[in-house]
């Protein structure tokens, strides 16, 4: 639950107070709970609010999306949320609403009321196909643009259902795949439903040295089995990042957005356009090829223990050159370990590819790959409603900024 952009969790975050705006069953307006803390800061984190509502008020309730935040981005502050209240009995203390909770086109299936209802019925009919069964009432974790997460204690043990927006549907076709890998085990798939297998373990926020580059190996083992098998992941619905897409998409987003940022980004990003089949050639001329890109490949999005590790999160995947994964994890390894994991990565490359020259390869894609990153953040703000556009807003120009100066670096070097 922790949130998608790492320079938000720079410094100490304020706490979360939470307001509650209830919705029955169709809709309507029931009123606004009182404010509180929240256990935790993160807007996503829904999990210890539903567990504080029935703790405090005795209702149970689903938190459905973001209504308003006092901070122009996540984490902490003020925050309001629509919630549904589930069993017909207003809680007490409940307070008068008069605000206006108008539709958003936009707005995906679990973020409106008896979404999450229906998810979950879903998720209970693959498990009876499967002869298995919930023996708890399903938790919710969390909910915001990018997926609704509910844990659902089964006879067979915990299995989780993971709903993402129409512009992440393509991981259970992913996980299908790669199903051989080490990666979740899809117990049923539907659009963007996805029902998986409990992972034993912990996630590896912080994993000692050991473990990442394990986690290095586990990646490039599996994206070395996939290069140059650009058409099967085509047919899944993975988005297109290989150079000539890539340029164009990092082209256009420049005209979009390069107006909001310094004249000297924007001259370093115009140069950056215009030398882009010149980079993506010599790119290609380090010999390495393309194919699967995890595309939020981090210690937080590895899941496992000494025994075996299990990479998770495959919702941003697309298909593009392999080491546009690096900056990400690497932005959030120790300064210390940095080089150590770089010249890891390389081996590994070298490896399978003798004659491959991958840290050129990875010193030409840095501002490329921070480009995409800013490219991702303009496809959710696309793809979701307004309220929600608090989580992403400032990631566009963030990341396009961190581009020119990438490429200052670049100039300067």
């Amino acid at each position: 639950a922790r949130p998608s952009s790492y320079h938000a969790c720079m410094e100490l975050p304020p706490p979360r107070i939470v307001t509650l705006v209830l919705v029955d069953a169709v809709g309507a307006v029931l009123g606004a709970l009182p404010p509180f803390e929240a256990e935790t800061p993160w807007w996503n984190d829904v999990g210890p609010v539903v567990r504080a509502v029935r703790s405090r008020h005795g209702v149970v309730v689903t938190l459905l999306r973001l209504l308003n935040a006092e901070r122009s981005e996540a984490p902490g502050g003020a925050v309001s949320y629509v919630a549904q209240l589930h069993g017909g009995t207003a809680p007490e203390g409940l307070q008068a609403w008069h605000g206006d909770l108008p539709d958003d086109p936009k707005r995906h299936a679990y973020a409106r009321v008896g979404g999450p209802e229906a998810d979950l019925a879903w998720a209970q009919a693959v498990l009876h196909a499967r002869g298995d069964a919930l023996v708890a009432a399903p938790q919710q974790i969390r909910t915001w643009n990018l997926s609704s997460l509910w844990c659902l204690p089964t006879h067979a043990g915990r299995a989780w259902l993971k709903v993402v927006p129409p512009f992440f549907a393509h991981e259970g076709n992913v996980l299908r795949a790669l199903s051989a890998a080490p990666v979740p085990r899809l117990l049923g798939h539907d659009g963007g439903r996805v029902l998986l297998a409990d992972i034993p373990g912990d996630d590896c926020y912080d994993a000692a040295l050991p473990a990442r580059l394990a986690m290095i190996d586990l990646l490039v083992d599996l994206q070395a089995a996939w290069l140059g098998r650009a058409p099967e992941l085509l047919v899944l619905g993975l988005p297109d990042w290989r150079a000539p897409a890539l340029s164009a998409a990092i082209a256009a987003l420049v005209e979009r957005r390069a107006g909001e940022l310094e004249l000297h980004d924007r001259a370093a990003l115009a140069a950056l356009v215009a030398g882009l089949p010149k980079r993506f050639a010599a790119i290609a001329a380090c010999g390495m090829g393309e194919g699967l890109v995890h595309g939020d490949f981090r210690p937080g999005n590895v899941r496992g223990n000494a025994a075996s590790l299990t990479l998770l999160d495959w919702s941003d995947s697309g298909i593009g050159h392999p080491l546009l994964d690096q900056p990400a994890f690497l932005s959030r390894s120790p300064p210390g370990e940095i080089q150590r994991s770089r010249a890891h990565w390389s081996a590994a490359w070298r490896h399978h590819i003798p004659g491959a020259d991958p840290e050129h390869a990875a010193q030409l894609l840095a501002p490329v790959a921070a480009a995409r990153q800013a490219l991702i953040y303009q496809r959710f703000l696309d793809g979701i409603e307004a309220a929600e556009h608090p989580y992403h807003r400032s990631d566009v120009p963030h990341w396009l900024q961190r581009t020119a100066d990438l490429l200052r670096g670049e100039s300067a070097g």
